[in-house]
């Protein structure tokens, strides 16, 4: 692998933001020594148009999931569809999935969330595939959930991870990944910085959650892969190491836990 050759392990690349120029961006994220993005899906139109993507360009992958947000308007015949685009070879994951209760206080709605996630699990499990996980302020019911439908069955990574280090050791302990994005460089984000100094880089992603979470030196703008060196650098500066080591390791973490070794002859 070339020197400092990164994987943005999470973005939107799909989203309408980047309708007039996606082509640049994705030729400045290679010229930015990033190998491979992973485009994810959140709902079933936005996992088909991930799979457009990753069939159109090779520096691109794509998992297919529907988000917590889209609970209430899940029928059956979705969860269908995500199990059949599932199958395609560039598609690595399921995801993004999981809970969120930020936005959705409800007991009723956060029931729904629940059992779209299990029965998006209950998919992955089938298929042994990787779950992307989201989660936001749904730690104690997220735990409770994956410990009995995941743990020993599924691998997996918590997708932007914005908890704490209690409930980063849990996670640790359920085998999986996390994934850091940009938000690690926000000034008041110390909490978080304690979390990366915790997690070893054998269980560590770097993201961009791209359009979303541009870090500090460009917050305000639309975020894309290209910003990735950004979050890389924050990290390298807590864990005191080189951007080599760091990229070698995370890029090492994505193939392992996506199997991407399995599907290129580039590994």
């Amino acid at each position: 692998m070339k020197k400092n050759m990164f994987i943005d392990s999470h973005a939107h690349l799909d989203d309408k933001k980047y309708q007039l120029d996606r082509d640049i961006v994705i030729q400045r994220a290679q010229t930015e020594n990033l190998e491979f993005i992973i485009n994810i899906g959140e709902s079933v139109p936005s996992s088909k148009s991930s799979i457009s993507l990753a069939e159109t360009y090779s520096c691109i992958y794509a998992a297919v999931g529907i988000h917590p947000h889209h609970a209430t308007e899940v029928e059956a015949v979705d969860l269908l569809a995500i199990k059949e685009l599932a199958v395609n070879p560039k598609v690595l994951a399921i995801g993004e999935i999981g809970l969120d209760y930020y936005y959705y206080k409800e007991p009723e709605i956060q029931e729904k969330q629940r059992t779209l996630f299990i029965k998006q699990l209950e998919i992955a499990a089938e298929l042994n595939l990787p779950v992307i996980i989201h989660n936001r302020e749904s730690e104690k019911d997220f735990l409770n959930i994956f410990s009995k439908y995941g743990e020993g069955v599924l691998t997996g990574c918590m997708h932007c991870f914005s908890g704490d280090t209690a409930f980063a050791e849990e996670c640790l302990a359920l085998g999986l990944y996390i994934s850091f994005a940009g938000q690690i460089t926000f000034p008041k984000a110390e909490a978080l910085r304690r979390a990366v100094k915790l997690v070893p880089l054998e269980k560590m992603l770097i993201e961009t959650d791209c359009p979303y979470l541009a870090p500090q030196v460009k917050r305000g703008k639309r975020n894309e892969p290209a910003y990735l060196k950004y979050t890389a650098e924050e990290i390298s500066k807590i864990k005191g190491v080189s951007m080599d080591v760091l990229a070698r390791q995370t890029s090492r973490n994505v193939q392992e836990l996506f199997r991407i070794r399995d599907r290129s002859g580039d590994y």
